[in-house]
C-alpha cells in the first residue's frame, strides 16, 4: 500500500524499537556467502543471496543499525522499500516506464523512511563525535566556539564518514546498462578502476531523473524540503528501456509523490531502483560513501577493496597467534585489514617496490591517528610490521609462516603476463618454503589465471588446490585460490636455513 508523502513526518522511533529493516547490502561479487556468514555471526539474522550476484538481503531490528555498519564484507547498504521476484514489463518502452511510474504510488515508503531517517541521526551522532575528537586534539578555543555551529556543518563532515547515506552498486553483467559517472577517488586501481559496484558509489541518473532528500531534520519546526536523486541499476537484455529512462520516469514519480526537490549532486536521499532481468528491488541508499573506503588513505595503482581483502583473508580462517603474511602488498590493504580484524595474529607485509612499501607505512600511519582519536578502550598499535623485500628471497625462517595471503601481479598494470611465467612458479615456491607443512594454508587472488594453473602444476608437491572464488575485479574476471600446504619438505634455498 502507498502511503502520503511519508517519511517527512514522523521522526523516527525510539532507536528503532519495533521497526523492522529488510536491508540489502552490495558485497564483492563471488563473497556473497563470506558476507552472509557475517550477517549470522554478528547479527544473527539469515541472508538471502540474490540473483543479481554481489547482493545480499537479511532482516534486522532499525535499532541494529550501527552494527550492520560495522560489517566489514559488505560495500554499501541499502533499506529495501519493496522486492518485486518476477516483475512484468510490456513489451513497449512506453508501458513500461508507465507502469515504473505508477508503482512509485503504490510503494510502502513509510517504514524504509522511518529507517533512513534513524540511519541519518545515527550518522550525526557519529559526525558530533568525530568533530569532537578533531577540535580537542587541535585546541579547546576551538572546541568552545564550534560547539553551536556542529549543525551546520554536519552536511560537510557526513561526506568523510563511514555511515553516511549513499549508493549501491552492481557488479557488471551481461546485458547491463547503468548509469556511471567519472567515480571517486582513483581507488583499486586493476582490481577497482572500472568497477561497476564501487562506480555506483556516484552513479548518477540521467537529468530530471534526480531525486532529493533531506537531513532528517524533518517534523523539527520547519520542514525542510528534501532533496534527491534517482539512481537505477540495469541488467538484462529483455527491457525495452535504458536505464537513463527508468531513473528519469520513475524520479519525476517520486518528484511528485513527495514534493522534494531534485539534485544529482547535492542531494540528501538516494532512491535505488534495481533491475535485474524481472526481479525489480526498489530502495533507499544507507550509504554515502562506499564502507571498503575504511582504512586506505594513500592509493597505488592496484590497491585493493577492504571488503574483498576481508572476504580473502577470512576463507584462510585466521586462529588466534598465527604469523600471516602477504609478500606483495602495495598499499597494505590486505595486512592492515588482518590487524584491525584479527588482532590477535601477527602480520607482517612486504613488497619489492619501495614507493609501495612508503604507501603502506604512511596508511598504516593513518590508522593509528586515527585509533588514537576514537573514544574507546582499544590500545594503541597494531600487529603489523612492513619491510621492503624480495618476494623471491623472503628473509623469514623455513616453516615459520601460518597464512599467506597476496594479491598477485595480473600482469596488467603492474608486471607483463610474459614475466609472470617466470615470477608465479618462482613465487609458489619460496611461498611453499616459509610455509608451515601440513598446516600452512595461502590465499592467493590473480587474473592471471592460466599461468597460476600452470605455476600450481609445476609445484603441486607443496601446495594443493582447496577452493576456488570467482571474482570480479576492476570488470575483470579474476580468481581467489585457497591452497593447502602439503606435508612435502619444500627446497631449502640458503644452507643455513
Amino acid at each position: 500500500a502507498g502511503t502520503e508523502a511519508a517519511g517527512g513526518a514522523q521522526g523516527p522511533t525510539e532507536e528503532g524499537a519495533e521497526l523492522a529493516a529488510v536491508i540489502g547490502a552490495t558485497v564483492p561479487t563471488g563473497f556473497e556467502l563470506t558476507a552472509a556468514a557475517e550477517v549470522q555471526e554478528k547479527l544473527g539474522s539469515a541472508s538471502r543471496i540474490s540473483r543479481d550476484r554481489g547482493k545480499i538481503y537479511f532482516e534486522v531490528p532499525a535499532g541494529a543499525l550501527p552494527q550492520v555498519h560495522r560489517l566489514r564484507s559488505v560495500d554499501n547498504l541499502f533499506v529495501v522499500v519493496q522486492e518485486f521476484k518476477d516483475y512484468q514489463f510490456k513489451e513497449s518502452k512506453e508501458d513500461a516506464l508507465k507502469d515504473l511510474e505508477d508503482l512509485v504510488k503504490k510503494l510502502p515508503w513509510s517504514d524504509p523512511l522511518k529507517v533512513w531517517e534513524l540511519n541519518n541521526s545515527l550518522k550525526k551522532k557519529k559526525t558530533k563525535r568525530k568533530k569532537h575528537n578533531l577540535q580537542r586534539t587541535a585546541s579547546k578555543e576551538k572546541l568552545n566556539e564550534d560547539g553551536a555551529e556542529e549543525g551546520a556543518a554536519h552536511k560537510d563532515v557526513s561526506a568523510e564518514e563511514d555511515g553516511a547515506p549513499g549508493t549501491a552498486g552492481t557488479e557488471p553483467t551481461s546485458g547491463q546498462d547503468t548509469e556511471e559517472t567519472a567515480g571517486q577517488a582513483p581507488q583499486n586501481g586493476e582490481e577497482e578502476e572500472n568497477e561497476q559496484s564501487d562506480a555506483k558509489d556516484e552513479l548518477q541518473a540521467g537529468p530530471g531523473s534526480e531525486t532529493k532528500a533531506g537531513e532528517g531534520k524533518v517534523g523539527e519546526g520547519d520542514a525542510k524540503v528534501l532533496k534527491f536523486r534517482v539512481t537505477c541499476n540495469r541488467a538484462g537484455d529483455r527491457h525495452g528501456f535504458t536505464s537513463n529512462e527508468a531513473a528519469r520516469d520513475f524520479g519525476g514519480a517520486v518528484q511528485e509523490h513527495f514534493q522534494w526537490k531534485a539534485d544529482m549532486t547535492n542531494f540528501d536521499v538516494e532512491v535505488l531502483l534495481n533491475i535485474h532481468n524481472n526481479e525489480v528491488v526498489v530502495g533507499i541508499a544507507l550509504t554515502e560513501e562506499s564502507l571498503h573506503r575504511r582504512n586506505i588513505t594513500h592509493f597505488g595503482p592496484t590497491t585493493l577493496r577492504s571488503t574483498l581483502a576481508y572476504g580473502m583473508l577470512r576463507l584462510c580462517d585466521p586462529q588466534p597467534t598465527d604469523i600471516i603474511v602477504d609478500p606483495m602488498c602495495g598499499t597494505g590493504a590486505i595486512p592492515i585489514e588482518g590487524a584491525t580484524e584479527w588482532p590477535s595474529c601477527y602480520h607482517i607485509a612486504g613488497d619489492n617496490n619501495p614507493q609501495a612499501v612508503k604507501r603502506a607505512a604512511n596508511n598504516i600511519c593513518s590508522l593509528l591517528k586515527k585509533n588514537e582519536n576514537k573514544e574507546s578502550s582499544t590500545p594503541p598499535g597494531i600487529p603489523l610490521d612492513i619491510i621492503q623485500w624480495d618476494i623471491c628471497n623472503l628473509p623469514l625462517r623455513t616453516g615459520s609462516v601460518d597464512i599467506i595471503v597476496t594479491d598477485m601481479p595480473f600482469g596488467k598494470r603492474i608486471g607483463s603476463k610474459k614475466k609472470n611465467w617466470d615470477l608465479y612458479p618462482a613465487c609458489l615456491l619460496e611461498m611453499g618454503r616459509i610455509c608451515a607443512p601440513g598446516t600452512g594454508r595461502a590465499v592467493l587472488l590473480t587474473q592471471d589465471k592460466k599461468c597460476f594453473a600452470k605455476a600450481l602444476s609445476r609445484v603441486g608437491h607443496i601446495w594443493r588446490k582447496a577452493q576456488t572464488v570467482w571474482v570480479n575485479v576492476g570488470g575483470l574476471h579474476a580468481a581467489v585460490y585457497l591452497l593447502k600446504r602439503t606435508w612435502e619438505r619444500a627446497e631449502e634455498k640458503r644452507s643455513f636455513w
